[in-house]
């Protein structure tokens, strides 16, 4: 049977306890969002990862369901625990709560559904990962809320088809699907390293850069890479009600699918409609700025919410009278 791993990812450092904004969320000017009143409030981003501790001061109250894929534990489908620990670092980074101690996710009102797709090792079957892409599709919250954004931190070499299609149909029903790159890159542009599902065209596939807007050496280049994120010395939620730093490009992940919270509840609010999957992405692309790297590389560029910075990318468009940007990646 097919499987399917996490990214390979390193964690630097744990301890008992925290207090900050996280600098790759201030990196990415987060806060200036919150100051607006945006925060991601209400918006669905489903977690397909190890679970999460569940119990986590940071991450208690923002949980709206989940379900286990996996065989851990006789495979009792409330089980969302997590003995590996990648899971509850995603979830922490995409909405941890502004609670007065601990760490601030960049959507610290955006409610996660938990999909445990992954064990203790980080392995996964691909039918359990394409299962879970399909909870998440026909989920419905109890005012019929439904996933707006998927965060998946997986990988393999494999293209494989029905991974492809249950992806397509994610975008199809408006849902953006945010990947990482992988972590097999050489640190130049030069060489090419595929990694499914960030390859598909469909997705919004996320590099990462250090704190100091430096490419990670360890970041995937391609020609579908969309932008890029933090991803090196990462702080965030673990499990046992602890805190760790981690890097990877599993960690900037979670960066630009926490902002795609925070663009959903503001355009769909400047808008006065609901947003399509490709409006999502391309309001994402606009609050990115370059970094003169390649586009293998970057991409559109470093993921940057804060609004003094979206008049720098110059590769606007208009389509249907609304501002839209066309990436390169997607054509």
């Amino acid at each position: 049977m097919a499987q399917i791993k996490l990214i390979p990812y390193q964690v630097e450092s744990t301890e008992d306890h925290a207090d900050e904004v996280p600098s790759g969320v201030q990196l990415i000017k987060a806060p200036e969002k919150w100051h607006k009143g945006y925060k991601g409030n209400q918006v669905v981003v489903a977690v397909i990862d190890t679970g999460c501790d569940t119990n986590h001061p940071d991450l208690k109250d923002r949980i709206v369901g989940g379900r286990n894929f996996t065989k851990e534990n006789y495979g009792i489908p409330s089980d969302l625990s997590d003995d590996n620990g990648h899971g509850t670092h995603v979830a922490g980074t995409i909405a941890a709560n502004i609670n007065g101690h601990g760490v601030a996710g960049v959507a610290p009102k955006s409610q996660l559904l938990i999909l445990k797709a992954f064990d203790k090792n980080g392995k996964g079957e691909m039918e359990s990962i394409i299962k879970a892409i399909e909870y998440a599709i026909r989920w419905r919250g109890n005012r019929n809320e439904r996933v707006r954004v998927i965060s998946m931190s997986c990988g393999t070499s494999q293209n494989n088809k029905r991974l492809h299609q249950a992806i397509q149909q994610a975008v199809r029903n408006d849902i953006l699907v945010v990947c990482a790159a992988g972590n097999n890159g050489d640190g130049t542009s030069e060489t090419t390293e595929r990694n499914y599902p960030g390859y598909y065209k469909e997705v919004m596939q996320v590099g990462a850069v250090d704190l100091d807007r430096k490419l990670a050496d360890f970041s995937n280049t391609n020609d579908e890479i969309d932008m890029v994120a933090p991803g090196v010395k990462i702080k965030s939620t673990y499990p046992g009600n602890k805190y760790a730093t981690m890097s990877g490009t599993s960690m900037a992940t979670p960066h630009v699918s926490g902002a795609a919270a925070i663009i959903v509840e503001q355009m769909e609010k400047e808008f006065g409609r609901r947003l399509t999957e490709p409006e999502i992405y391309a309001q994402l692309v606009k609050s990115t700025i370059p970094l003169q790297y390649s586009k293998r590389i970057e991409g559109n560029g470093l993921l940057m919410l804060g609004t003094d910075h979206n008049s720098s990318n110059q590769n606007n468009s208009q389509i249907q009278g609304k501002p839209y940007i066309i990436s390169e990646a997607r054509i």
